[in-house]
Order: structure tokens, then C-alpha cells, then sequence
């Protein structure tokens, strides 16, 4: 099919420069800078608020150290999803997708043990947990929860929370819903 007769061939564009520069740990900033544009026109490109010309994607091709011919080969494109390692505040987290507009977003993420034991935080959103390994303390509204492998849990984060690793490192899955994609660091 021709990219004129598919009327999903620019989203899928989009989401091709999205996952490229995920997998490649850019910001919006970041790559915006490389290609010679702003984070905002960048972020308008990849949500489909501002459409995508020829001369976008030559800069952002060659900001992302690719051919235009990767940019819009969206039909082969590989669908493995090869995560770049982000550390801070006692935790490593792998983004295990490149975050669709409106989906939730996965992690690997690993947490070391700390002395000091951070205060409970709230933000916006969902999320599920699945522990992989280690023993995790999940903190919720004033009582502590310890979950093993093979345990899960599911909390809205309006409630005050924290995830620590108790007697030694931990690894768990997680999922973040729509309004709270993204590692919310708590110096666990």
C-alpha cells in the first residue's frame, strides 16, 4: 500500500521517530537541539499537532543518525524495543515501550537498598507492579506492604507511597497509567 492510500502512514511515522529517539534515550530537548528545531515543534511532530514536511525529516534523520529511508520504512520496521538504561535515586529503569499517546507506559526497574528512608509522595495516575525478584516495601497510605516475587500490586498514586528494596536489591515490572507515565524518582 502507497503512503497516499494509508491513512495511518504519517501516525506510524511518528511513532517511528518517537520510538527512535526513546531507544536512544533523547529528550525532546535533546533531539530538538540536534535537528535544529525546538522541543515544542518536536513534541507538536510527534503527537500529530503539526504535520511532518520533507524538511523535517531530513533534520531529524540525520539528528537521529539514520536515513529518511528508516524514517518511513514504518511497515519493516523491528519490533523489538532495546531499552536504554536510566539511573537516579537508588533505582535503574528500562522503558520497556516508547509511551503511545494515551497508553500506559512499562518498566523494568531495579532498586538498591538504602539507609535512609525517603517520606511518601503523591502524584498523578495509576500504577501496577509486578515483582520479579527481591523483596520490594510498598508504603501506602501509612502501612507497609512487603511483596516477593511472583507478587503484584495496584494503587492509584494520589495516595501517599514509596518503593524501597528491604535486605538487598529488588526488580520489578511496572505499569504507569495515562497521567502518570514515567519513573517518579522517591530516593528509594
Amino acid at each position: 500500500m502507497a503512503p497516499d492510500d494509508d491513512p495511518d502512514f504519517e501516525a506510524r511515522v511518528r511513532a517511528r521517530i518517537r520510538a527512535l529517539r526513546t531507544d536512544a534515550g533523547l529528550s525532546l530537548e535533546t533531539l530538538g537541539r540536534r535537528a535544529g528545531m525546538s522541543a515544542s515543534l518536536l513534541s507538536r511532530l510527534e503527537s500529530g499537532a503539526r504535520r511532518l514536511s520533507v524538511d523535517h525529516l531530513a533534520a531529524l534523520a540525520r539528528a537521529l543518525g539514520v536515513s529518511v529511508d528508516a524514517l518511513l520504512d514504518v511497515a519493516s520496521a523491528d519490533p523489538r524495543i532495546h531499552p536504554v538504561a536510566h539511573e537516579g535515586e537508588g533505582m535503574t529503569w528500562w522503558p520497556l515501550g516508547h509511551g503511545a499517546d494515551g497508553a500506559p507506559m512499562a518498566f523494568k526497574v531495579r532498586i538498591t537498598p538504602t539507609r535512609d528512608r525517603p517520606a511518601p509522595r503523591t502524584h498523578p495516575g495509576h500504577d501496577w507492579l509486578y515483582v520479579l525478584s527481591g523483596r520490594l516495601l510498598l508504603h501506602l497510605s501509612g502501612v507497609d506492604h512487603v511483596l516477593t516475587a511472583n507478587e503484584a500490586a495496584e494503587f492509584p498514586t494520589t495516595e501517599p507511597h514509596l518503593l524501597a528494596a528491604v535486605g538487598g536489591p529488588c526488580e520489578i515490572l511496572t505499569v504507569f497509567g495515562p497521567g502518570g507515565q514515567g519513573i517518579h524518582l522517591h530516593g528509594t
